[in-house]
């Protein structure tokens, strides 16, 4: 018996979210049934790192499984990328240890989430952007409202209902807010996510970008766990899963550490979007 880790890539406008469902396609359900085409020897369950929801993307999803046919290690991604649809694909495979696990081995997840914000519509960046035009979002504010955010603390405040979780406390690692342009791309890291948290979480700082909703409102909501004035969630089309963390690197670099291009503007693009003094809407 072998344990096997994947680095997946999914476009999640395909699924209904990565767990298995009786009634909708999932990722999971998809990758399940690749596996057992090319090892029947026994049901698979493929465990990942995060479920992301429907909708939402991911550049470097971490998944293992057990196997025990004689497909060497080096041939598992080739081979699965062969019967998967083309909105799945596999990066990387590696043995791990039996006892190693792509959930509860993981130190961080890291989420990034792209906005388009300008007047006209692209509709090229639509499947893999929010496109908020009514106002110029102002990122500083929302980056400090974000930092404000880092260390270990109770987000119960950014988490939807129907969690199985105990608890809603989770540490937030890293932050960034980066705007090139037309373009802001938020990532957040953190030790866990709470179920919904990273959709509500945005629903929330573009808010306060917009000037919408005070930075004082916002941290008083989420320092008392005041859920029921949080109703905003961003789409889930803006965001990705673009990475899992290890306390031992698994794959190449080059196969999970940051495989969402982004969208660049250079001096050869249109100039910014402009805004006027009223909004759009």
């Amino acid at each position: 018996m072998k344990r096997i880790a994947l680095s997946l890539q999914y476009d999640g406008a395909c699924f209904h979210g990565w767990q298995r469902q009786a009634h909708h396609s999932s990722v999971q359900e998809s990758l399940e049934v690749a596996i057992e085409a090319l090892d029947p020897h026994r049901p698979v369950r493929a465990v990942a790192a995060g479920r992301t929801d429907t909708g939402v993307h991911a550049a470097a999803q971490v998944v293992h499984f057990d196997a025990d046919g004689p497909i060497p290690v080096t041939r598992w991604a080739k081979a699965l990328n062969g019967r998967l649809p083309s909105t799945i694909r596999v990066r990387a495979a590696a043995e791990v240890p039996p006892d190693w696990h792509a959930c509860f081995s993981a130190t961080y997840r890291r989420y990034r989430y792209t906005i388009f914000n300008a007047r006209t519509p692209n509709l090229f960046l639509a499947p893999w952007s929010w496109h908020r035009y009514q106002w110029r979002l102002d990122e500083a504010l929302m980056g400090r409202c974000l930092e404000a955010l880092l260390g270990e603390h109770d987000f119960s405040a950014f988490q939807r209902a129907g969690s199985r979780r105990a608890h809603a406390r989770t540490t937030l690692q890293e932050v960034q807010v980066d705007r090139r342009g037309d373009l802001l791309v938020t990532e957040v890291q953190a030790s866990g996510f709470l179920y919904g948290m990273v959709r509500l979480l945005m629903g929330q700082l573009v808010a306060v970008g917009e000037g919408r909703l005070a930075a004082a409102e916002f941290l008083h909501r989420w320092r008392s766990g005041a859920r029921h004035a949080v109703k905003e969630a961003a789409p889930p089309q803006g965001l990705c899963l673009l990475r899992v963390g290890y306390p031992e690197p698994v794959f190449p670099e080059a196969a999970w550490y940051d495989c969402q291009p982004r969208f660049l503007l250079d001096s050869r693009d249109p100039p910014a979007d402009p805004f006027g003094d009223e909004p759009i809407g």
